[in-house]
């Protein structure tokens, strides 16, 4: 594990903020502000964010600007990304944002104990670290990436892991060829739905 910069409990390291769409699984194409904290151990090869991965490499910024921020934006949704958000200890941002009026969701591959209060939480396992057990209880949606035919296997598995009621997704690797295995995977398999990178489709954050 990398080691994480010496924090107060109001202050996270940022990567980035912005105001776009969701552009994956259930709340595709809805009106989001992304905070996206700085650290991840995961390590994963297809990762599209690995500059995220060194909390080192990012500015600290306070909670409170940060809802703040996040206020003036007037977004449907605030999902905090990362890195590896679980890393951190959530509680003081959700807090923050939920005291802003704020609805909070959460991406996570859930590889370290959960945190914090969401409206909303993503998984998105990897088999190279596997979820806290802590976190697998939170969660309203499973998004499984697919790369290889071995994924699907680990998909079910994880499947087992989460609430009857939670969205099952499977979504491509950007660089794989596994779009067409998915939809024949889901006709045959009619508790999973496909979820697309669309903000990649449309070239936008």
């Amino acid at each position: 594990m990398q080691d994480l910069p010496a924090l107060t409990p109001l202050d996270l390291p940022i990567v980035e903020t912005f105001h776009s769409v969701q552009g994956e699984g259930a709340w595709t194409g809805t009106n989001a502000f992304f905070i996206r904290l700085g650290g991840c151990d995961v390590g994963c090869w297809f990762c599209d964010t690995k500059h995220s991965w060194n909390p080192k490499r990012h500015p600290m910024r306070a909670i409170a600007s940060l809802a703040t921020t996040a206020k003036a934006a007037n977004p449907a949704i605030v999902v905090i990304t990362g890195g590896e958000p679980l890393m951190h200890d959530l509680a003081p941002l959700t807090d923050a944002l939920h005291a802003a009026g704020l609805r909070v969701h959460l991406e996570t591959s859930g590889a370290h104990p959960f945190s914090g209060m969401f409206d909303w939480v993503t998984l998105s396992p990897k088999p190279f670290k596997p979820p806290h057990n802590s976190v697998y209880a939170h969660v309203n949606e499973l998004k499984v990436v697919i790369a290889i035919a071995d994924d699907f296997a680990w998909a079910e598995q994880q499947s087992q892991q989460v609430s009857l009621s939670a969205l099952r997704y499977l979504q491509a690797e950007w660089e794989s060829q596994s779009i067409p295995q998915i939809f024949e995977y889901v006709l045959q398999h009619p508790q999973w739905r496909i979820s697309l990178q669309t903000h990649k489709l449309l070239n936008v954050r």
